[in-house]
């Protein structure tokens, strides 16, 4: 089984295990698993297997909205990359809101 720590490939098909592996990612430090595992994803994926990631993590009961460290959510930091539009809707349509409208 291929796991998350593998590279990003341009047109790679992610199985569905893969894109769910990453819920089972933990933080090295004391930051939210939440927020972890949204930005790993985040970082790995294209936005067609981050959309898919993102509805499995709503249904395991998961929070899109969960804040990093600095106090941001998700929808915060993809926000101010020039190529997150795509993923902020994905976020957005699961819920996602920026932290200071929580």
């Amino acid at each position: 089984m291929s796991g998350p720590s593998q590279p990003k490939v341009v047109d790679e098909e992610w199985s569905d295990e893969r894109v769910q592996g990453f819920l089972e990612l933990q933080p090295r430090d004391e930051s939210d698993p939440d927020y972890h595992v949204l930005r790993q994803a985040y970082e790995y994926m294209l936005a067609r297997d981050y959309a898919r990631f993102v509805a499995y993590f709503a249904e395991a009961g998961r929070n899109i909205n969960a804040l990093s460290p600095e106090g941001e959510t998700m929808l915060d930091r993809v926000d101010e990359h020039a190529r997150g539009a795509e993923y902020a809707q994905i976020l957005r349509d699961a819920g996602g809101k920026k932290a200071a409208e929580l």
